[in-house]
C-alpha cells in the first residue's frame, strides 16, 4: 500500500468514528505531531543552523551549480 492509499483508508475511516475520545485522541496526537521542531533539536544542531543562516546574511555560499560540480562524484 502506497502512502497515498494509506492517506485514504485513513480519511475513509476517521469520517466513521463516532467515540469522541478516540477522536480527541487523534486530535491531541495531530497537535502533538505539529509541534515547533526547533525546541526538540540538540543546542549543537541550533548552533550550526543558526551559523549557517550568518553565513548566507554574510554572503558566504556558493551557487548550487558549482556544490554540485565538487560533489558530483558521490551523488
Amino acid at each position: 500500500m502506497n502512502l497515498y492509499q494509506m492517506r485514504l483508508e485513513l480519511i475513509q475511516w476517521l469520517t466513521t468514528i463516532d467515540d469522541k475520545e478516540l477522536i480527541e485522541k487523534i486530535f491531541n496526537f495531530k497537535k502533538q505531531e505539529s509541534k515547533d521542531w526547533w525546541n526538540n533539536i540538540s543546542e549543537k544542531e541550533k548552533e550550526s543552523i543558526e551559523k549557517g543562516l550568518k553565513d548566507i546574511e554574510n554572503g558566504k555560499t556558493k551557487p548550487h551549480h558549482e556544490v554540485r560540480k565538487t560533489y558530483e562524484k558521490w551523488l
